[in-house]
């Protein structure tokens, strides 16, 4: 399809406005997908470290237990 000037093609034969519409909408929803995307990836690797914290901490008491049950 070939149009005559920008401004026809803007226009889109009358349906300019539902196709620049609808390619608007595509890329604010892909935008707020990706945003969404990023911060639970963020939010996740954070829940992942604070386990692992966790779990060393435990490991580290449970050693520190254990070596003061084998002094006593």
């Amino acid at each position: 399809m070939q149009f005559d000037s920008f401004s026809a093609f803007l226009d889109m034969g009358g349906y300019g406005f539902f196709v620049w519409l609808s390619y608007g909408a595509s890329i604010v929803l892909f935008l707020l997908l990706i945003v969404s995307s990023l911060k639970a990836s963020k939010a996740i690797k954070g829940q992942i470290a604070s386990q692992i914290k966790r779990e060393q901490k435990l490991k580290l008491a449970a050693e520190q237990q254990a070596a003061q049950q084998a002094k006593s």
